[in-house]
């Protein structure tokens, strides 16, 4: 499991988990013969994930939001750790999801042609992603924010939909929240790049160690690439006010912009281009309690220093 960083300068995987399936975390011969901790028990990804997200934040990693997949959007105590320490969240849930004592899916039954909204979740490989985009509230926000349950409608088939749970400042627009659903395809495009230039799945390891080894290494080299981007096109700091033309090699494609400030919570310093990785997750043990989920969620980046809104995404290692 990794968690990845996003910003408008780059972006890159912060922290990594090692998921370890019921059978295998209580079979004693592998563990002896992988060489795994005899602290480290079976964790779901849910809790994996609120570790390293709890991490991430108790490091001082800036970020505004959190978007996952349904795996995480299905947790409520996902929810609940961003709501308690005001961040918005953009999770996918599915369609089995109930609220307000009833499934998502009878939420857009005679839902006006009028309610529906064509936009861009982001570019993809073949241009603007687009889809047909329903905003719908329900109660239960923390004070200055709101909760809007999120429908996808696919453009050419009508009938398949996406939704996701949000929990945004109030004022948040349904465009912002369609950006940051669209986020959550970083951590993919993240995965092909790591595999493509770090050597992420390039490992034929065999033991808990070796693993984070690897798995480390390639994400500190995915982090320097992130770096080394954003330098060739140009930073926001005070001795270089003036941004440079973008060198021919640079990022394959821009992050999508977020949504404006989300208050005092997003403002930070300019401060070093990498921030050092988290130590092998303790990951797979019992809970996480007193440390972050997505450690940072998957340990952090910080590609580069803005006052605007940062996210983090969790994402499975496909």
């Amino acid at each position: 499991m990794f968690l990845g960083y996003a910003s408008r300068h780059g972006r890159a995987l912060l922290d990594r988990a090692l998921y370890l399936p019921k059978d295998w975390a209580e079979d004693a011969d592998r563990r002896r013969e992988a060489r795994i901790p005899a602290e480290v028990a079976f964790t779901t990804k849910p809790k994996l994930g609120l570790f390293m997200l709890e991490r991430a934040r108790a490091a001082g990693v800036p970020f505004a939001w959190v978007a996952g997949d349904s795996v995480y959007g299905a947790d409520s105590a996902i929810r609940r750790w961003a709501e308690r320490h005001r961040r918005g969240t953009v999770l996918a849930v599915t369609s089995g999801q109930r609220l307000g004592l009833r499934p998502v899916t009878s939420w857009t039954k005679r839902l006006p042609k009028r309610e529906w909204q064509r936009l861009s979740a982001g570019e993809g490989a073949k241009g603007p992603r687009l889809y047909d985009w329903a905003c719908l509230p329900y109660n239960g926000a923390a004070p200055g924010f709101q909760c809007v349950l999120l429908v996808r409608r696919s453009v050419a088939k009508p009938t398949e939909l996406a939704f996701f749970l949000t929990h945004a400042p109030e004022g948040t627009t349904s465009a912002d929240l369609v950006r940051i659903a669209g986020s959550r395809w970083s951590i993919e495009s993240l995965f092909e790049q790591a595999k493509g230039e770090a050597g992420l799945d390039h490992y034929e390891v065999r033991s808990w160690v070796g693993w984070h080894r690897h798995i480390t290494l390639a994400m500190f080299g995915l982090a320097y690439l992130a770096a080394v981007r954003r330098a060739a096109v140009g930073g926001c700091g005070l001795r270089n006010p003036r941004r440079r033309v973008a060198a021919a090699h640079g990022a394959r494609g821009q992050a999508p912009a977020l949504a404006s400030g989300l208050g005092a919570t997003t403002q930070t310093r300019c401060g070093p281009a990498l921030v050092s990785l988290a130590p092998p997750a303790p990951a797979a043990r019992a809970g996480p309690t007193g440390t972050n989920g997505c450690a940072p969620c998957h340990t952090h980046v910080n590609p580069g220093c803005s006052t605007n809104p940062r996210h983090l995404t969790t994402g499975p290692d496909t």
